[in-house]
This record gives C-alpha cells, sequence and structure tokens, in this order.
C-alpha cells in the first residue's frame, strides 16, 4: 500500500521537518474531497513517526466538509498515536486559488462553501486540543 521509495529515504536523512497535510481522516471523506483516500499520508505520517523525523500536522478546515466534530475527534485521536508531532496548524479554508481552476479551464469544486472563520478555527482547535 505504502512504499519509500530509496529516493524519498535519501531526501528524509536531510529533513529536519516535514509539513503534512492531511486532507481529511476520514478515508472514504478523503476520496471524496480530493478524489483518493488518505492511506498514504496516514502512512507516511506513521513512518515519519518510526524513524522519528519532526513533523507539523495542517489541516484545512472546510466548513461543512472537515470541520464536523467526530471527523476532528478522529484526527485528534491518530495525532495521539504519533510521538513526534510538534505542531498542528487549523488552516481556515479561503478560495484563493480558485483563480488557478479557472486558468485550468476546470471547474472549482468548491464554489458553493463559506470561508472557515476565525470562530470555526478557535472551536477546531478546541476538540484537536491544540493551542
Amino acid at each position: 500500500m505504502f512504499d519509500i521509495t530509496p529516493e524519498i529515504e535519501e531526501v528524509l536523512k536531510y529533513t529536519d521537518l516535514v509539513l503534512l497535510d492531511i486532507k481529511h481522516i476520514d478515508s472514504d471523506k478523503c476520496k471524496e474531497l480530493v478524489g483518493f483516500s488518505n492511506e498514504k499520508e496516514l502512512a507516511f505520517a506513521r513512518y515519519l513517526n518510526e524513524k522519528n523525523i519532526p513533523v507539523w500536522i495542517r489541516q484545512v478546515l472546510v466548513p461543512g466538509i472537515t470541520d464536523a466534530e467526530e471527523d476532528l475527534l478522529k484526527l485528534k485521536h491518530f495525532l495521539q498515536t504519533l510521538n513526534n508531532v510538534q505542531k498542528v496548524e487549523v488552516l481556515p479554508y479561503h478560495s484563493m486559488g480558485k483563480y488557478k481552476w479557472a486558468s485550468l479551464g476546470a471547474q472549482y469544486e468548491l464554489e458553493d462553501v463559506p470561508y472557515a472563520t476565525a470562530e470555526d478555527v478557535k472551536r477546531a482547535k478546541c476538540i484537536l486540543g491544540v493551542e
């Protein structure tokens, strides 16, 4: 399911910190959101933990998609299994990159999704037990 290539191993020898985005903690919801499951990214997080490579976890908070309490608690429990997490960032969703989709002639799937507010981020951080 998850293979670390010799090239990746070589790069990780010189890596002081990995910024790892977890698109969605639920595999099925992740597949619905981005088109593929989260199995490889979670396996990579476990691999980084085994190798004791420091990581910052980044979770984009998308209202109605990644902000359910049950999913945030699932993320919290997953992160508690890792000893190498130095920081958890909750990044509020915005559509600043929307123009890139338009320039590619692609449909922006999150067109009607509201931005995450400061209160949304505060709530998520509280559930995750960070900051």
